[in-house]
């Protein structure tokens, strides 16, 4: 019969070479299908205005276009944690990344602009499942204590795949066509999805011993099970004006980054002038600095609430002032003669979007209940994703009508409305008192204040 000491018991458990190994595969794995995914969202953006001209549409047709994938990718935000919790990640994840690659390749496909629409709505939905997969991935692999590095990594690959678009792309699209530059970075996807469900596996499903599961269990509270959560006490979030501060201020900070997402290599060669293949340089600079702020987030941000009595305000600061950089330096980047200075101005504003995106989902886990910290960062996402589904719209027709400057600008003043809707509403965290502990309580009693 195996024996433990005291001592033993209490010391903090490390992770053996199989859970080490296991860890690295995932965020491997995970780190290169983040990359693919914006690889594939991008591939519209770089190619924009050879697309233009091949099927005949206009700024503001184009603008609907961007924008059809972050309709259905919003849409699908809400259910997608619910699902990476009851089937698992390794299903999830790799079922949504056949489905993105093979309407990735459709778009290379098509002859229509309302086929294009569809291909681009199928995009979306197959790419929802992404990082609420990351995210239970890191939650059944890493102990509470070192989720935060794995948690930057996997959400660093949203700008290195935004970075690696117009490089490898604007290439694919020069040497063959934009519909190649579809079809291959659909082929990649499908390759991504073999290697996923040949190497990942879900803990669950592999046999640890008990060092590995007092391992990944360190740091949790014991003793103490959260309620299941119910559609009440998911509903009930909307009640409180923290959750419409985050919800409104995501919109801001998602609205302002989706404007460079969607549109900055047509703006480097129609407003800019410049040739394909050297957008497709320029371009890849600002995101390769939000690899490094989406890095250097997480880590910035838990140095900050480390020195502060209130979790909620620090992270919450953390957020309103890189939002308050990327409106300053937004106002430069639309004005400035220099394309140099320009691009210098936006790669400062794509670092601090992605270090404000870190620092709002941080803001989540420390606003929200326990129980119900994904059900309020989807909640944000999605607030996130409708300005990230307006802001390729609203900018294809200003650009349209008079041009890139006015649109840039516009995208700027609804960020700062952002950052005020998270300074002003975002003041406390919202209590843990569910619905259903509402719904008991003695209809004379009065309800808590709410946040």
């Amino acid at each position: 019969m195996e024996t433990t000491s005291m001592k033993e018991t209490s010391s903090e458990p490390s992770a053996s070479p199989r859970i080490r190994r296991a860890q690295r595969v995932a965020l491997a794995l995970l780190v290169v299908s983040g990359a693919v995914n914006y690889l594939d969202r991008g591939t519209l953006a770089v190619a924009n205005a050879s697309i233009r001209g091949d099927l005949g549409l206009s700024m503001g047709q184009m603008g609907v276009l961007l924008s059809a994938f972050s309709w259905s990718y919003a849409l699908c935000q809400l259910p997608m944690g619910g699902l990476a919790d009851r089937i698992g990640p390794r299903r999830l994840l790799g079922a949504g990344l056949i489905l993105w690659s093979l309407a990735q390749a459709a778009g290379g496909l098509v002859a229509t602009f309302g086929w294009f629409i569809v291909a681009r709505i199928a995009l979306g939905i197959g790419e929802a499942p992404q990082f609420p997969s990351a995210a239970r991935v890191v939650s059944n692999w890493f102990p509470l204590r070192e989720r935060g590095t794995p948690t930057g990594i996997f959400n660093a690959a949203s700008p290195l795949g935004t970075a690696l678009a117009p490089l490898v792309l604007s290439i694919l699209v020069v040497s063959f066509s934009w519909r190649w530059a579809f079809i291959a970075t659909g082929a990649a996807g499908i390759v991504v999805a073999l290697v996923w469900f040949a190497l990942y596996r879900d803990p669950e499903r592999s046999r640890l011993s008990v060092d590995e599961c007092r391992y990944l269990d360190a740091g949790a509270e014991r003793g103490v099970i959260a309620p299941k959560v119910t559609f009440a006490d998911w509903r009930e979030l909307f009640s409180h004006v923290t959750t419409w501060g985050m919800l409104i201020g995501f919109f801001g900070s998602v609205y302002l980054n989706w404007v460079y997402l969607t549109w900055l290599p047509a703006y480097l060669t129609t407003e800019r002038h410049m040739s394909l293949l050297r957008t497709g340089f320029a371009a890849s600079v600002p995101f390769f600095c939000g690899f490094i702020g989406a890095l250097s987030a997480g880590w910035f941000s838990d140095l900050i609430t480390r020195g502060s009595r209130n979790a909620v305000a620090s992270r919450r600061n953390a957020a309103v002032v890189a939002m308050l950089g990327m409106v300053a330096f937004t106002i430069p980047a639309a004005l400035a003669q220099s394309n140099t200075v320009a691009i210098a101005c936006i790669s400062v504003v794509i670092f601090l979007a992605n270090a404000a995106s870190a620092c709002s989902w941080a803001l989540a886990t420390a606003a929200a209940p326990p129980n119900r910290v994904a059900s309020l960062g989807s909640i944000q996402n999605f607030g996130g994703f409708i300005g990230g589904s307006l802001a390729p719209i609203v900018t294809g027709f200003i650009a349209q009508k008079w041009s890139f400057v006015p649109a840039l600008l516009t995208a700027a003043a609804i960020a700062f409305i952002g950052a005020m809707a998270y300074l002003l509403l975002v003041r406390k965290p919202i209590p843990e008192q569910s619905a259903h502990a509402a719904a008991a309580a003695p209809s004379g009693e009065a309800p808590a204040a709410q946040s």
